[in-house]
């Protein structure tokens, strides 16, 4: 049991890796965030990242018990990977300025931190969909590898809910301290070792 909490939790703090980041961005622009809005962002990410982990248990029921693990492993390893260089990448692209907001919904769904789309200087419940959407797209990996890993769905799910309020909860107080320091890209590299981390164990316990 102790085990499945853990994986749980690990997966969570990784899949809200991005969620720190989009509240620098925010932050940087002077875009607020308000607590219903963070509960709805949280709401949305809570029903992806369960639905994931129950579709990942069906998936480890169909495959065996023997191929479950190797699956999951994979998709955990790739993961990790994609957090560790996806920062590099995003640095080297071109087409808007840091901080620029998005001009529509495709971009706020492939780029949760340029959402406000409206420039007002704070995010709206239209808006919040969008970005529980984008910031849980990644999630779906990690739902997946714990629903095939047998972590409980409601479980993975709360607490990738409850650390992404608190992710983007605390970038209204921390901002200054995360840039400072850059530990958005810090953060990032370290939940992909926590994922490639728990991957290796699937194979080698």
């Amino acid at each position: 049991m102790m085990r499945y909490l853990l994986y749980a939790c690990a997966i969570a703090l990784a899949n809200n890796v991005d969620n720190v980041a989009a509240r620098i961005a925010f932050s940087l622009r002077g875009v607020r965030i308000g607590v219903l809005v963070n509960l709805w962002v949280s709401a949305i990410t809570f029903a992806i990242t369960a639905s994931a982990a129950f579709f990942g248990g069906g998936v480890a029921a169909s495959v065996g018990r023997q191929v479950a693990p190797l699956i999951a492993m994979v998709l955990l390893v790739c993961l990790g990977g994609w957090m560790i260089i996806e920062p590099h990448l995003k640095s080297r692209r071109t087409g808007h300025l840091p901080g620029e907001g998005a001009k529509s919904v495709g971009e706020v769904l492939l780029d949760p931190q340029r959402a406000d789309l409206a420039d007002a200087k704070h995010i709206d419940f239209k808006e919040a969909t969008l970005i529980g959407i984008g910031l849980s797209i990644n999630n779906v990996g990690g739902g997946l590898s714990a629903g095939m890993m047998k972590v409980d769905p409601v479980l993975v799910g709360l607490l990738s809910a409850v650390f992404s309020f608190i992710a983007l909860w605390a970038g209204n107080h921390l901002s200054d301290v995360l840039v400072r320091y850059k530990l958005a890209d810090k953060a990032a590299i370290g939940g992909g070792l926590i994922l490639i981390a728990i991957g290796a164990e699937q194979v080698l316990h």
